[in-house]
């Protein structure tokens, strides 16, 4: 399971054309969900995000989490994170999660985010989806469950 998260001040969804969710100050998370991941990457990913300290404190030194600072978390499904660009110039997606497990899964990240204490709002799983963001730094974080579950990358 990969993650991209990014620290920012504010974020919009639309989904299908319509408004769907928003946040102030905290991470959107664009997650790609690989074939054979499972619940417990779900769980290693939530559970280190919702407590990663890359907000500032009294001194400017990255020493916060959400919930030292109030923050939100959007979570938004993206099987792209599964491209493989090795060859030639049309990556293909083969990695990623049939869509049923991903959805399954993406579902259960936003749980276990809920459960540690990340107050989370979702994209929709499979929409067209828009995305108005404005980074805060930038921060901007990629992790894998793989380096979480200590086993070498595919």
């Amino acid at each position: 399971m990969i993650a991209v998260i990014q620290r920012v001040k504010e974020t919009e969804l639309t989904a299908n054309g319509a408004p769907h969710s928003k946040i102030t100050r905290g991470f959107i998370v664009l997650l790609g969900d690989l074939s054979g991941d499972d619940e417990t990457d779900a769980k290693l990913l939530a559970d280190k995000i919702a407590k990663l300290r890359v907000f500032s404190d009294e001194n400017g030194k990255m020493n916060r989490s959400l919930s030292d600072i109030g923050g939100e978390v959007m979570v938004v499904s993206n099987f792209t994170l599964a491209a493989n660009y090795r060859h030639g110039n049309r990556p293909d997606f083969l990695r990623a999660a049939p869509p049923q497990e991903a959805d399954r899964l993406y579902q259960r990240f936003i749980a276990d985010l809920d459960f540690a204490g990340a107050p989370t709002v979702s994209g929709v799983f499979g929409a067209d989806m828009q995305i108005r963001t404005t980074a805060d730094g930038p921060v901007t974080i990629v992790m894998d469950s793989a380096v979480l579950r200590k086993e070498p990358k595919p």
